[in-house]
C-alpha cells in the first residue's frame, strides 16, 4: 500500500511538473505575440531580457545598426557597455566578415573601450565599413619566408 502511494505521488509529481512548465511557455509565447513586445527575441535569454528591461528604465541604450545595403535593425545594450558588448549584440542578428563598425566615420577597433567614450548614446546610429589594417596596426604583417636549410650554414 505504501509502495502503490510512492508511486502515484511520483506520477503526480511528474504530472504537475509538466503541466506548470507547458502552462508556463504557452504563456511564454502568448506574450512573446503581444505586439507591445516586439522587440523580444522569440528565444529571449535572462541577458536580453534584462537589458530590455533596463532600456525601459533608463539604464540601457538602443543603437541602430545600419547595413551595407542600407537598411538597419535596433539592437539594444547598457549604457555601460564596451564595443564587444555591442558587436556580441549584433553578430546575435548578423554577421559580417571584412567589415568592422563605426561611428561617425571612427571605426570601433578596441573592444574593450566604452561605447560612450566614442560619443554612442540612446538612439545612436552605428554602420559596417570595409575593414583595412593599417601597416601600423601588427595584425597583418609581411609573411615571413621560411626556408628550410636557413639555420644550416651557421652550425659548418
Amino acid at each position: 500500500m505504501e509502495s502503490g502511494a510512492k508511486e502515484e505521488g511520483k506520477v503526480l509529481g511528474y504530472n504537475s511538473k509538466n503541466v506548470k512548465k507547458v502552462a508556463l511557455l504557452s504563456t511564454l509565447a502568448a506574450l512573446l505575440d503581444d505586439p507591445i513586445l516586439a522587440d523580444v527575441p522569440k528565444k529571449p535569454s535572462l541577458s536580453d531580457v534584462d537589458t530590455l528591461i533596463n532600456l525601459e528604465l533608463g539604464s540601457a541604450m538602443c543603437i541602430s545598426s545600419f547595413k551595407l545595403d542600407g537598411t538597419y535593425f535596433d539592437v539594444a545594450v547598457m549604457n555601460s557597455a564596451t564595443v564587444k558588448d555591442l558587436k556580441l549584440a549584433i553578430k546575435k542578428r548578423h554577421v559580417w566578415a571584412n567589415f568592422c563598425l563605426a561611428y561617425h566615420n571612427e571605426k570601433l577597433l578596441d573592444d574593450g573601450a566604452a561605447l560612450q567614450d566614442f560619443g554612442v548614446r540612446n538612439n545612436s546610429q552605428v554602420h559596417f565599413l570595409p575593414y583595412v589594417a593599417s601597416k601600423g596596426s601588427g595584425r597583418h604583417s609581411k609573411r615571413r619566408k621560411h626556408r628550410f636549410f636557413h639555420g644550416l650554414n651557421k652550425h659548418s
